[in-house]
């Protein structure tokens, strides 16, 4: 799973950017009033103030849409808070972006928005941020998805089963779909009075909807829980296995605009709007080279020296060349919770899945060969070739596409999960609105 879900939140680092930027573009200024205390930091009062005008900004000319004064802080409140969480825990497992790596996070967000590096610090001046505030959030944003991609790889697994009954599914369409959602969330461990509350929630919201006296985009953005509600809850284009199963079937024959709902869900209860729908376009054949490897992966962000995991795989790689079995020592010392049930098998894959240092050390081996200790983005490795084989890619891109998509679905309630509890176990003080007469709670 590691080059799925790899590719996959590279590809979304830009978004939000900006918006987390305001967030944290105000942390310097002289000491204000605490708005929240999050376990050892604090959010002031002019943070998030500066926060929620950047919303207000975003709906310029739509602010009905947006939900009461007191709500609207609430919410931005929390995005916040959950921030200061994930940097916090990414900081206690050893996760560091090097200014490097957010030289190139501002070059490639530069290149996006068609400008120079400084046309975007002059950008960022006109809007009342410095560039080395821009920075610093920016830095926190890429720890945040690596924290995420750490959590996809530790946690999800998609069986070949699973993609083949995807496949199944979407036999003779390659139909997508624009789905937008309203979430009323329930706490792990619901008591029934809880459950019951939320379902007068959600049975609320619906009613507004189907009166006519909201648009859906209004509510979510008024109403939902959900992370996105700020956004009108919306979900952007799914293909039907990036929809759970519960309620895939039904959105493959709803009409565009209808809403279905309240369904329970993982997380709470959903309202789901369908959009609109189009056809993805079948992608033409293709052959390349795939490779076949095992890998055993030390990790070297949870205190490990690069020397130290370097000299324990050197002496692996001395016992394998000993007689020692390469998959028995993977099961037993690699840090990769995926392939290690496997024996550290990584499956078929095209040379660059796995990023272009990994690739480049795989198709500089022989059949059968061991490489040398060398390091990528996740770690120390050793890998074992297998062997080549010329394929054509357009059903592998196929079951790569469905893999990836239904890991993501996964990841989207097991992460959301994992932030709940995250929550939970904090230490949080909030200082400001309704939510100060619960100040210290956890």
């Amino acid at each position: 799973m590691i080059r799925s879900f790899r590719c996959a939140i590279a590809a979304k680092l830009v978004v939000g950017i900006l918006f987390v930027g305001s967030f944290s573009a105000f942390a310097q200024q002289p000491l204000d009033r605490i708005a929240a205390v999050v376990d050892e930091d604090i959010i002031l009062q002019s943070e998030l103030e500066r926060a929620v005008a950047n919303i207000r900004g975003q709906y310029a000319g739509r602010e009905a849409q947006l939900p009461p004064a007191d709500v609207l802080q609430r919410q931005v409140l929390e995005r916040l808070i959950l921030m200061r969480l994930q940097t916090a825990r990414a900081a206690s497992t050893g996760m560091r972006v090097s200014d490097e790596e957010v030289d190139a996070a501002v070059t490639n967000i530069a290149r996006e928005n068609k400008l120079s590096p400084e046309q975007l610090r002059q950008h960022l001046a006109r809007d009342g941020l410095s560039f080395a505030d821009f920075r610093s959030s920016l830095r926190d944003e890429i720890v945040v998805q690596r924290l995420r991609q750490r959590f996809a790889q530790g946690r999800i697994n998609v069986s070949d089963a699973e993609v083949d009954a995807a496949l199944k599914a979407q036999a003779g369409g390659n139909t997508q779909y624009r789905l937008s959602h309203i979430l009323v969330a329930l706490p792990e461990g619901a008591t029934a009075e809880q459950i019951k509350t939320g379902e007068r929630k959600i049975e609320g919201i619906k009613g507004l909807l189907d009166r006519g006296e909201m648009e859906f985009s209004a509510a979510a953005v008024r109403y939902s829980d959900s992370p996105n509600a700020l956004e009108g809850g919306n979900l952007g284009w799914r293909a039907l296995d990036q929809v759970p199963t519960s309620f895939a079937g039904t959105i493959s024959s709803m009409e565009i605009g209808k809403i279905i709902g309240p369904i329970r869900g993982p997380n709470g209860f959903q309202l789901i709007k369908l959009e609109e729908t189009r056809n993805a376009q079948a992608g033409e054949a293709k052959m390349i080279t795939q490779y076949q490897a095992s890998h055993i992966l030390i990790r070297t962000e949870e205190g490990a020296s690069d020397a130290s995991a370097k000299a324990k795989l050197e002496t692996l790689r001395a016992r394998i060349a000993g007689g020692a079995d390469f998959a028995e020592l993977a099961s037993k010392d690699s840090e990769d919770a995926i392939s290690k049930v496997r024996g550290g098998d990584l499956g078929w894959f095209a040379q660059d899945d796995f990023g272009p240092e990994f690739g480049a050390q795989v198709s500089a081996l022989g059949d059968g060969q061991v490489s040398a200790p060398f390091k990528t983005q996740a770690g120390w490795h050793l890998v074992k070739r297998a062997g080549t084989r010329q394929a054509n890619v357009t059903d592998e891109n196929r079951r790569s596409q469905i893999r990836e998509s239904i890991g993501q679905r996964k990841l989207e309630d097991e992460w959301s999960r994992f932030l709940r509890e995250l929550r939970g176990e904090a230490f949080i003080d909030i200082r400001v609105g309704a939510g100060a007469d619960a100040a210290g709670a956890g």
